[in-house]
């Protein structure tokens, strides 16, 4: 989500979860392990790709302002590069990573998909860097993704990439919502979320905390730490490094649902994109993800080489603040490749009986000793 859509939600800060609305469903994907139909956790029929022709009602606040933010970030990266003390490149870098961090283990993968549970103080360390993002508060960046999840690549998924690689990147901000998108959102359960006193209090006071967190402060403190410039913290520290989280976190709904492998199910649009992974700490499994969306690492295991989040879950997960990691077993991962998958999967290990000979042939082997 973005700032202007939070400036048209304002209204509704304190508007409780509706209740489930009668024959809301037509699901295109799963969103939790309970939805899954089948033995290899997949819905009861392949999931459609659909978008009607219906007129685009544009937003000309939304395009305007979203136009001065990118060009005032371009400028920002210059000064990046050529102007700002090297004390604000890294300010502006850990800024980037904690709002990151914010959204991809805290808004994604704890909030969004319930994929693990974490005890008060990570919950309150997660909103504080998904404020720094600012993305819409946490509930409302989960009801999103919980919609994107359950009506994939239909006219209810807020950033449908049927649509075309701008609209599921960008565009879907800067025009009015689909109908179907509220239709259909009215049956979405968010008791879980509003449940948290955390959540409910970042929700309340938003709109103060957000402007403090993502552009006072940032902003102040390399004026006052190390005597940057006004220009250049307001610039790199702020505009730049939060247009630049925004764009990676689009990625993952534009560039990885349309390049990349689909060693999971190749009937959807999500991919493996590795180079969305490395900017989006992991978030670029992307076709593993919308297979098995309740996986805590959103990967298969072991596949954590680009995978920052992951890393940084397991970490408090050592410390006893995150527990109750969901994953798949390796058994149910097979049978889904072997069932759906486009046939791009890695072998899971030398000399399955898939292993193509002519590999077995061409490896290079160190100290060989017979078998």
């Amino acid at each position: 989500m973005d700032f202007l859509s939070e400036i048209d939600n304002c209204s509704e800060r304190l508007r409780k979860p509706e209740k489930m609305a009668p024959n809301v469903t037509e699901e295109n994907g799963v969103l939790f392990e309970s939805d899954a139909a089948t033995p290899d956790l997949a819905l009861a029929r392949t999931p459609v790709e659909q978008a009607d022709d219906s007129p685009r009602v544009y937003v000309w606040r939304n395009i305007i302002l979203f136009a001065y933010l990118h060009l005032a970030a371009i400028y920002g990266g210059y000064l990046f590069l050529f102007s700002a003390k090297w004390q604000t490149d890294v300010f502006a870098y850990f800024l980037y990573v904690a709002s990151g961090l914010g959204i991809t283990a805290g808004a994604h993968r704890l909030w969004a998909h319930k994929s693990y549970k974490a005890k008060w103080p990570l919950r309150l360390i997660l909103t504080t860097f998904n404020t720094i993002a600012f993305q819409d508060s946490a509930i409302d960046w989960a009801r999103d993704h919980r919609m994107h999840h359950k009506y994939s690549e239909t006219d209810a998924d807020p950033h449908n990439a049927t649509r075309g690689f701008f609209f599921s990147h960008i565009g879907w901000l800067l025009v009015r919502k689909h109908p179907e998108l509220k239709r259909k959102g009215k049956g979405l359960d968010l008791s879980d979320l509003y449940s948290d006193p955390i959540l409910r209090f970042q929700k309340k006071y938003y709109m103060i905390l957000m402007p403090l967190a993502c552009f006072v402060l940032p902003t102040v403190i390399p004026v006052y730490m190390w005597k940057e410039t006004w220009s250049n913290a307001f610039f790199v520290a702020a505009l730049f490094r939060y247009t630049f989280i925004l764009n990676v976190t689009w990625l993952v709904n534009s560039a990885a649902h349309k390049w990349g492998d689909k060693p999971y199910d190749k009937s959807i649009k999500p991919s493996e994109n590795m180079s969305v992974s490395l900017f989006a700490f992991g978030e670029g499994f992307h076709n593993y993800h919308h297979t098995f969306p309740w996986d805590y690492k959103t990967a298969e295991l072991g596949n954590h080489r680009l995978n920052f989040t992951t890393k940084f879950i397991n970490f408090f997960a050592k410390i006893g603040w995150a527990y109750d990691m969901k994953t798949v077993s390796e058994e149910i991962v097979q049978q889904r490749v072997k069932r759906t998958g486009d046939g791009s999967h890695h072998l899971w290990g030398w000399g399955d009986k898939d292993h193509a000979q002519e590999e077995i042939n061409a490896a290079i082997r160190i100290n060989p000793k017979d078998d």
